[in-house]
């Protein structure tokens, strides 16, 4: 399975593009979001100095077809919002592939991951270059199925690790113990568990997003979109 983040420049009219263009110190995150004929619906979060101000705004946007607050505090107001302009969920759902959520947004800018098949990443940049969207991707990688990360006597290796308690804190089964419950010797069983962790470390920061602030660039190789 593909991971991808995209950055997805919003276009003038939807509400949330042009209120966030306007205010920039201001974070809007989509929690939830239902995409309906011609509409959508979402659950959106907003961080601001004065929510009462934006909520204002937000309220009076000609997009907006309904708008409740459902919880505000001095910094933040959570919302539940109808509007007539839907834009990233239309495209992932004629492109076949799932936003994961929540989706960050600061001016005009959607954060946006995905994952899926390949081929419907690429059909998810043909949606948005067909909607006009300027978008850039942040990172691409490869997410794989931990069975296929551990060879089988490493997986039972470590489920029995797991289970005899050698990774509880305090540990409560010894490298000793743990060689004798699985019938090989301590130095075997030493060399199985440090190749065990060094795939998964290994795995596991692949699949972290790159720092902020970083200067990795995606490879030519994984571009989503179609040439």
């Amino acid at each position: 399975m593909t991971q991808a983040r995209l950055n997805v420049t919003l276009p003038s009219g939807p509400w949330i593009a042009e209120i966030s263009r306007r205010h920039p110190e201001v974070t809007f995150r989509v929690l939830t979001a239902i995409p309906a004929e011609g509409r959508g619906i979402a659950l959106v979060q907003i961080h601001a100095s004065d929510p009462d101000a934006i909520l204002t705004e937000v309220t009076d946007h000609e997009t907006v077809i309904d708008c409740s607050t459902l919880q505000r505090t001095e910094a933040t107001a959570t919302i539940q919002i109808e509007t007539a302009t839907p834009v990233i969920l239309p495209a992932a759902k004629q492109a076949g592939i799932s936003v994961e959520m929540p989706v960050e947004i600061r001016e005009g800018v959607a954060t946006v991951d995905v994952a899926g098949a390949h081929e419907k990443l690429s059909a998810l940049g043909e949606q948005f270059e067909a909607m006009g969207l300027e978008f850039d991707v942040e990172y691409v990688h490869e997410r794989r199925h931990p069975e296929q990360l551990l060879t089988y006597r490493q997986q039972e290796v470590l489920r029995t690790a797991v289970e005899k308690g050698y990774y509880d804190t305090p540990r409560t089964c010894t490298l000793t113990d743990l060689a004798e419950e699985l019938g090989i010797a301590k130095s075997t069983c030493s060399d199985i568990l440090h190749r065990i962790e060094e795939t998964i470390v290994k795995q596991f920061l692949e699949d972290l997003p790159p720092l902020i602030g970083g200067d990795a660039e995606t490879p030519e190789s994984a571009k989503i979109s179609r040439e």
